[in-house]
C-alpha cells in the first residue's frame, strides 16, 4: 500500500513517506490543496481533482482553468504568508525547485508537505499515481497512467523498427547558447525518440559557444519556445542561414513548446510523440 492509516478503528488522517524520504501525516480527504509547481498543478487537473486546489505557483497555467487559482509565488520564491493565509490541508512539492526551508517552515506551522521528485519519464507517471492516491483519485490516475504507458510503449516499439539514430541539438538559451545534458527530461525523451543528443555532457545545462555548435554540425536541431516565442524565431532564422548545417540542408531546423517537454507531467508524453516525429519522419 502506498499510505498507511495511524491505528485505531476510525480515523480522518492518513500516513504517507513522500519521495524525499519525509514520513508525512495528512487529512484522509484534503479539500484545500496548494500546489507548489506548475507541473503539481497539472498533474491534479490531470486527475480531474482540480477543484481542491486552492492555491498555486506563478506559471501554472494548464488547463486553463489553472489560471484563476490564487498566486503564492513562484515555486522557487515562495510567499509563506499568503500560503497560510489560504489555511491548506495540503502541500504538494517538488524537491527539484522548492526551497527545502519554506517546506520545513510550512511543516513546523502544522501544514502537511508532501514532496514529489519526478526526475524522467518512468519517474512523471509514478508521481501521477502518488498524487492520485493523496487526493483520493485511484482510478482516474489509473486511467492517466494507462493512457502514458501505451502510448510511450507505441513510440518504443515505432523506434524500434529503425537503426538510424540522428544527431540532435536542443537548445534552450542563447547568449550563451545552452543545451540540455544528460540528466534532464529532454535527454531522457530525445534517447526514447531515437536520437543522439549532441549535449549528452556531465554537466545538466552545458554551454556552448557558436564555433562549438556549428562545429557539432547536427542532424536536427530543436529550440524550445516560451513566452519569448519572436525571439526563438529569430534564433531559427539565423541558424538556418548556415547553408552547410545538415539539419539545415534536410529542412530539420524547428520550434516547440518546452511545456511538452521539461515540464513532468501527462503531457510529457505528448513531448515524446512530437519529438520522434521530428527525429524519425520517415517512419510515419
Amino acid at each position: 500500500m502506498l499510505f498507511n492509516p495511524p491505528s485505531g478503528a476510525c480515523t480522518d488522517t492518513r500516513t504517507a513517506v513522500d519521495q524525499v524520504g519525509r514520513t508525512v501525516t495528512f487529512p484522509a480527504h484534503p479539500e484545500r490543496v496548494i500546489s507548489l509547481a506548475p507541473s503539481i498543478t497539472e498533474i491534479v487537473f490531470a486527475i480531474d481533482r482540480g477543484e481542491c486546489l486552492k492555491g498555486a505557483t506563478v506559471y501554472s497555467d494548464y488547463p486553463e482553468s489553472a489560471r484563476r487559482i490564487p498566486r503564492v509565488g513562484s515555486y522557487v520564491h515562495l510567499d509563506l504568508e499568503k500560503i497560510v493565509a489560504l489555511e491548506p490541508d495540503l502541500c504538494i512539492a517538488v524537491k527539484d525547485g522548492n526551497p527545502k526551508q519554506t517546506a520545513d517552515r510550512l511543516s513546523d506551522l502544522g501544514i502537511p508537505v508532501y514532496a514529489v521528485n519526478p526526475v524522467d519519464l518512468d519517474s512523471v507517471i509514478t508521481t501521477v499515481t502518488l498524487i492520485g492516491s493523496l487526493l483520493n483519485a485511484e482510478t482516474r490516475a489509473a486511467q492517466v497512467v494507462n493512457d502514458m504507458e501505451t502510448r510511450v510503449r507505441r513510440v518504443e516499439a515505432l523506434v524500434a523498427t529503425t537503426t538510424v539514430r540522428p544527431r540532435v541539438f536542443f537548445q534552450i538559451g542563447i547568449s550563451p547558447i545552452v543545451s540540455a545534458g544528460r540528466d534532464t527530461f529532454i535527454h531522457g525523451l530525445i534517447e526514447r525518440a531515437g536520437g543522439i543528443n549532441l549535449a549528452a555532457a556531465a554537466v545538466a545545462y552545458p554551454r556552448f559557444s557558436r564555433e562549438q555548435f556549428l562545429g557539432l554540425a547536427p542532424d536536427i536541431i530543436i529550440i524550445t519556445s516560451m513566452a519569448r516565442a519572436e525571439v526563438f524565431e529569430r534564433v531559427k532564422k539565423e541558424w538556418e542561414s548556415w547553408s552547410g548545417l545538415p539539419a539545415v540542408k534536410n529542412n530539420q531546423v524547428h520550434i516547440v513548446d518546452s511545456n511538452l517537454l521539461d515540464r513532468p507531467t501527462p503531457r510529457m508524453v505528448e513531448g515524446l510523440e512530437l519529438l520522434v516525429r521530428l527525429i524519425h519522419p520517415e517512419l510515419f
